[in-house]
């Protein structure tokens, strides 16, 4: 296939896209320079590197990159890569180290990527620059810190984080807001796993409200609802594609910005039970502390169900969890789910999160096999002499357009998929 921009535009149509952007390694390869290279990309959250020394090891499409914290208190992000040789420097997914040494040939740097010290240095001669910075762990051209959550770009000409990220940052600032004093923290471990299925089928799938009494109709009691999502709840949601229950699921809000791929879906009315618990009792009175109850009221009242960040980001809040999308190649996928804790909310709230997480969105749980097993079917019947076209059209003929210009509809709808792809033809279709 020729990658020219009349191709691509070809391949992309406002409720529909062709089968190729899911099966081809060229268009694949091209995502990881014009879409994972040239805008910006979720890295982690700074609570993972709490300490000077503390790292963690990631990628941006394919290059491996380190978030580290340096001695001077500053989260950056490098290359995980030796200045010499280029090899590897950081193998492990995390960990602590007063310096970075590369296995290769002894070479070590500082935690903000700077070469430290050259081994056995007497072996070259005065011609040798050891000033050079190419020497070092480079670091990527852009970083940006939005309450805690760390973005990076590999490309200089973007446009500030706070503009990329336009109204989707409410969605942080919304989750943010309920921690007591005001910060999250995502230490408390990581699921990881891949699945046989191109990236953007998880991307998708974050903000896909049509998929969930079908693929998840194992999950549902014979009175219509799923197990219970949190502490102190006796019922889950109520889940049908028929009678009230889906006319509520109609209700919900549906948004997409058309520009940067971002979108959200709106809560469920299962996140409106307010649990009757000592612990949860606790949890308001110290929100009340910080904020006054009036405040406090509209902190727990809660308008996001989940949002996509594109590329490579979800946020969920009913479940709380960030999941990060690492694509591997055009048919392999590696996601990482981090449970959300609040900072300052009690310890028992906070394990409640964390074990809830694993019955719904590990590999193994009552939510998250149901997906993977949608992702591979797809992936599978996408190479079948069927139709050329996968389609996003519920609901295309009543999207409104905000005071941005961005997409609003509710329901079940597709509108935050037809933005991915906006974002997707916009990115794919820029000049070198």
């Amino acid at each position: 296939m020729r990658l020219d921009p009349e191709t691509i535009s070809s391949l992309v149509h406002r409720d529909h896209v062709h089968r190729s952007l899911y099966l081809d390694p060229e268009l694949f390869d091209l995502e990881m320079d014009r879409i994972f290279g040239r805008s910006w990309i979720y890295i982690g959250h700074d609570s993972l590197v709490p300490k000077p020394g503390d790292y963690i090891t990631t990628r941006a499409g394919k290059q491996p990159l380190v978030m580290s914290r340096h001695t001077d208190g500053q989260v950056y992000v490098i290359f995980n890569s030796c200045g010499h040789r280029g090899a590897v420097v950081c193998n492990e997914d995390k960990g602590n180290a007063a310096l970075f040494r590369c296995c290769y040939h002894g070479w070590t740097f500082k935690t903000n990527g700077d070469l430290d010290a050259i081994a056995m240095r007497r072996g070259y001669g005065a011609s040798f620059n050891a000033d050079n910075p190419a020497l070092g762990m480079r670091r990527v051209p852009r970083v940006a810190n939005y309450r805690g959550f760390v973005f990076a770009s590999l490309c200089e000409r973007v446009p500030s984080l706070e503009e990329h990220l336009g109204t989707a940052r409410c969605s942080i600032d919304e989750l943010v807001d309920r921690a007591p004093d005001g910060e999250i923290d995502l230490g408390a471990g990581v699921h990881k796993y891949m699945f046989r299925g191109n990236w953007k089928l998880q991307l998708e799938n974050t903000v896909d409200m049509y998929h969930v009494p079908f693929s998840h109709e194992s999950s549902v009691s014979r009175s219509g609802r799923q197990f219970s999502r949190g502490s102190g709840q006796n019922a889950g949601s109520a889940i049908s594609d028929r009678g009230s229950a889906a006319q509520r699921w109609e209700l919900r809000v549906a948004w997409g910005s058309r520009s940067n791929g971002h979108g959200y879906a709106g809560h469920q009315p299962v996140a409106e039970q307010a649990p009757d618990t000592p612990t949860y009792k606790a949890y308001v009175s110290a929100l009340e502390a910080r904020h006054g109850k009036e405040r406090t009221q509209e902190i727990l009242q809660p308008k996001r169900h989940n949002t996509a960040f594109y590329p490579n980001m979800s946020l969920q809040a009913l479940n709380q969890h960030i999941r990060v999308i690492l694509p591997v190649a055009v048919d392999r996928t590696e996601i990482h789910v981090y449970p959300i804790r609040y900072k300052g909310a009690p310890q028992e709230m906070n394990a409640s999160f964390v074990r809830h997480l694993n019955l719904t969105h590990s590999a193994a749980s009552l939510i998250q096999t149901d997906d993977l097993e949608c992702f591979r079917r797809c992936q599978s019947g996408l190479s079948a002499q069927n139709s050329d076209w996968v389609w996003f059209a519920r609901g295309v003929d009543i999207d409104q357009a905000d005071a941005h210009g961005d997409w609003v509809n509710h329901g079940t709808v597709e509108t935050q998929q037809r933005a991915q792809y906006a974002a997707w033809l916009r990115l794919m279709s820029a000049e070198a």
